[in-house]
């Protein structure tokens, strides 16, 4: 009787286990303005789960994260294209299989910048797969930045302080031009207040840290 209770029980995990249905892309907006999506399997309904986000309209631009994937979908690429945003692709040595023709194919119709580890493997639909950006950082660190990449480590802040693109950026304010003006002469009314905004955590996983300045830095030329 028991051994027949233990079959059953199992049976009925094995089932649950088959149909199993794996974790959803995982989307999120990182200082109010670069959509970052990750997932090891890009899904057919990827831009369904996007919009589900509530992701807000005006973007700086969009970061794919396929480090460790090995599937996706052939319509993937559709949603990123035909939005028309700056695009980062981040890929490393266990990219591989059809995310790895993702990535090429987002580089070629949309002028997506890959950032990532130098051992990139060669895929045999798409090519040898090179990052434009190298970031040096192991695959290690790499998986413990995907479940969190405000994790400070040794690695992380090392890489923070040798490269940091929007130091070339003019971060003036719209209060401290108004101010300039009004100390100039050029301008007889009152100041305004300046703006308060909510203070950010630090992206210290380095190839998403890179890929959000990057796109911010377009951003603030582009303006």
């Amino acid at each position: 009787m028991k051994r027949c209770a233990s079959l059953f029980l199992a049976a009925v995990l094995a089932s649950l286990t088959a149909g199993a249905v794996e974790p959803g892309v995982k989307v999120s907006v990182l200082d109010n303005a670069v959509l970052c999506v990750r997932a090891t399997h890009v899904p057919e309904d990827v831009p369904d789960q996007i919009r589900a986000a509530a992701v807000p309209q005006h973007l700086a631009g969009a970061v794919l994260d396929l480090r460790f994937a090995d599937a996706a979908a052939g319509n993937a690429a559709g949603y990123f294209i035909h939005r028309k945003l700056p695009l980062v692709v981040l890929v490393n040595s266990q990219t591989s299989g059809t995310a790895a023709a993702l990535a090429t194919e987002l580089r070629q119709s949309a002028a997506a910048i890959l950032i990532g580890s130098t051992n990139v493997p060669a895929d045999s639909a798409s090519g040898e797969l090179k990052p434009d950006i190298v970031v040096d950082v192991s695959a290690a660190e790499e998986k413990k930045f995907q479940e969190d990449p405000f994790l400070r480590t040794a690695e992380s802040l090392d890489g923070l302080q040798t490269t940091n693109l929007l130091a070339f950026v003019d971060h003036t304010s719209e209060a401290d031009l108004v101010r300039k003006h009004i100390k100039d002469g050029d301008d007889d009314g009152e100041p305004e207040a300046p703006r308060v905004e909510p203070k950010q955590p630090v992206v210290r996983d380095p190839a998403l840290a890179r890929a959000i300045d990057l796109l911010e830095a377009v951003a603030a030329l582009n303006r």
